[in-house]
């Protein structure tokens, strides 16, 4: 039988066609518009992502027996607003994850209710990203609008709706709303007062394994696919992600160095850091995860080589950073181009050099951005053991997994092993993944994953290397503190 994962992303949509093997059959990718109606403002058409989706699984299944498609189910950008009226008529653009227009009502939510009561009713605090704060935006700014919501849905649980006709979502990404009970998997009393919003708007929640629906029949027919189908409530695209790297079950890691970076850690065991640098969600196995973002990691090295150095050598530059070199620089960065999110939460941070002597070379200061990026996620590793989960290992993607220098830092800054799997198509795999377990092709999500994911490389840490970035780490934490109270000033 054949699964299909729908990662439906702020640039594109991207579906994967899977065998019940594991097996990867066939990609397909379609682009739709962004707007940014104001400056930070961030918007899509849910009408596009479902024109989009609807031409993509037809290209999908053109070569295969459509006959054969089992399950379908889905990563999605998390956190995005979509509202519907009481004819299921889309009221305005999706309001996205990106976007920055409610620091007014994540500042009232954190200040006013109090991040205390957030962390209490929802696992976590708020960020503009959030989708409660944008709620409160439509309430504030556009009360018209608010008055005609019907129902209220996140970015892949519209596509859900589309296929099947059920109004659902599911616990991980319900977890990014600040709407969400985390602990308990269940709508928050308090805060659907907060925001104003009646249980019968939310969907109906259901773990990111479970079926939702089959094909309605207009659509099925449309698609060429059956009527059998079944649509399982799939993730959010980290949860989705991480269930296409295998991590799940408990003390599991994922790191993503992407544009931004995250590590993700599933855990048994629901648990909150008392500062809320990390975010508690539901995971999509079933149990629940601690992430942390940084916003910018891949990106640092991105802008260190064509902004300052202005080249496109990468490999080249990383050459002159030799073995004797690590662990054994005095120039320090933090990586906070655009402010961070994990652990400090502080929009006005700055990336900053510190430590540069006359001696200083070039391949020191770029050896300083790679480490700072390494640093700075081991800032969140330390939260997640601080809370007595034990990570062993961790499995290491995204487009800065490519290099053997930064794999090797990484290595050696966290101190545990890392692996690289064989496939890297993140929450579209975990997407289709979680519908051939919502089909029974799997008994469960671990099993599945263990089956499936397969390591292909590891780097282990040495011993007198990381020792010497324990020393460094030590470091490295006490330098944000210390000009914290500078980055208002000159941001």
């Amino acid at each position: 039988m054949y699964y299909i994962g729908v990662d439906l992303g702020t640039s594109a949509v991207k579906m994967l066609l899977m065998e019940g093997t594991g097996e990867i059959k066939k990609i397909v990718s379609k682009e739709y518009p962004l707007y940014f109606p104001q400056p930070g403002w961030s918007e899509q058409k849910p009408e596009d992502w479902w024109q989009a989706v609807k031409q993509g699984l037809k290209e999908l299944t053109a070569d295969c027996d459509r006959a054969q498609v089992a399950g379908i189910s889905f990563g999605g950008q998390m956190h995005g607003l979509v509202i519907l009226d009481a004819q299921d008529e889309v009221i305005r653009p999706a309001i996205l994850w990106n976007d920055g227009r409610t620091q007014e009502e994540t500042d009232y939510l954190n200040q006013e209710i109090g991040k205390e009561k957030l962390s209490m009713y929802t696992a976590n605090i708020a960020f503009t990203g959030f989708t409660a704060p944008k709620i409160l935006w439509v309430k504030n700014k556009e009360p018209e609008n608010f008055a005609r919501i019907s129902k209220i849905m996140l970015p892949k649980d519209y596509i859900a709706y589309m296929l099947t006709g059920s109004f659902c979502t599911d616990v991980s990404d319900a977890s990014g709303m600040l709407l969400f009970d985390v602990e308990h998997k269940c709508w928050s009393q308090e805060m659907m007062e907060i925001c104003g919003v009646k249980e019968s708007q939310l969907a109906k929640i259901y773990e990111s394994y479970e079926v939702v629906g089959t094909l309605k029949p207009d659509v099925a027919a449309e698609l060429g696919l059956s009527e059998q189908v079944k649509v399982a409530a799939g993730a959010g695209d980290n949860a989705a992600a991480a269930i296409g790297t295998g991590t799940v079950g408990d003390g599991m890691c994922n790191i993503s160095l992407g544009t931004s970076g995250t590590i993700f850690i599933s855990s048994r065991k629901f648990g909150v850091d008392q500062n809320n640098a990390l975010h508690s969600f539901a995971h999509a196995d079933g149990k629940y995860h601690l992430m942390g973002c940084m916003l910018s990691a891949a990106s640092c090295n991105k802008w260190w080589m064509e902004e300052i150095m202005q080249t496109s050598e990468f490999v080249k530059e990383q050459e002159a950073v030799t073995e004797e070199m690590l662990g054994n620089n005095h120039v320090y960065f933090l990586p906070y181009l655009m402010g961070e999110r994990s652990p400090h939460n502080d929009a006005n941070a700055r990336g900053t050099l510190i430590g540069m002597t006359m001696d200083s070379t070039r391949a020191d200061l770029y050896q300083a951005v790679l480490e700072g990026v390494a640093f700075a996620i081991r800032d969140s590793f330390e939260i997640a053991k601080s809370l007595g989960i034990n990570i062993q290992s961790s499995k290491i993607c995204g487009g800065g997994a490519k290099s053997p220098l930064w794999k090797k830092i990484f290595a050696n800054v966290l101190n545990i092993r890392l692996d690289l799997i064989e496939s890297e198509e993140g929450p579209g795999y975990g997407g289709a993944i979680l519908a051939a377990v919502a089909c029974g092709e799997y008994d469960s999500v671990e099993e599945a994953a263990a089956k499936l994911i397969k390591v292909v490389d590891s780097v282990e840490p040495d011993k007198e290397l990381a020792a010497r970035y324990e020393e460094r780490y030590r470091k490295f934490a006490q330098i944000y503190p210390t000009v914290r109270e500078l980055f208002p000033k000159i941001s």
